[in-house]
């Protein structure tokens, strides 16, 4: 009977652990199944390092990074959330013309962070973690993730700009006004 048939009957585990002929056996599995995974998992680590010294790691097919590190004696910029400014000024309050959707309200809020870095000598590049906010869109019904990953990978991860920063991403119950879908906080590393 082999190991595994062995694990699924906690009597047969007792026996297993305390036969020494199987210590042997449990013993080089666990060795070979720490050395096999921690190979897995090295070899799916991602490096990359900003123009402004950060190193961020993940795994390559992730659109954001695990974790990253900043030099010492860095400069932050830390932005407040922000939400999305109107779509179409032309249409009624309450509809879904006057924000958009998901999509359209993240591309406003990036469009805006942009331009907030730019003022202040930074870019997207400079992006060391986001914080998102996203509200059930209430024309859809649901939340719509799919949308905010569409708009963030417009801007992020691309050939332009490689950088994947560390980002969360959180459902909550509503924003300001039942139209807002999206609110977006970063922090940026000055170079």
């Amino acid at each position: 009977m082999g190991v595994f048939a062995y694990l699924a009957d906690s009597s047969s585990l007792f026996y297993l652990i305390n036969n020494q002929k199987n210590m042997k056996k449990i013993t080089f599995l666990g060795m070979f199944l720490v050395a096999f995974c921690s190979q897995l998992v090295y070899s799916q680590q991602l490096e990359t390092n900003a123009p402004n010294g950060l190193t961020f790691y993940g795994t390559a097919s992730s659109p954001i990074s695990s974790g990253a590190v900043v030099p010492a004696g860095k400069k932050y910029f830390w932005s407040s959330g922000i939400t999305c400014g109107v779509a179409d000024s032309t249409a009624k309050e309450g509809t879904y013309q006057r924000y958009g959707n998901t999509k359209v309200q993240a591309e406003s809020i990036l469009k805006n962070l942009l331009s907030t870095l730019k003022k202040q000598g930074l870019s997207f590049k400079d992006v060391l973690f986001m914080r998102v906010y996203l509200a059930p869109d209430k024309f859809m019904g649901k939340t719509d993730y799919q949308g905010w990953f569409d708009a963030y990978g417009q801007y992020f991860g691309t050939k332009e700009n490689p950088i994947k920063p560390c980002r969360s991403t959180l459902g909550i119950a509503g924003l300001v006004t039942a139209e807002k879908f999206v609110e977006i906080e970063i922090v940026a590393v000055y170079p």
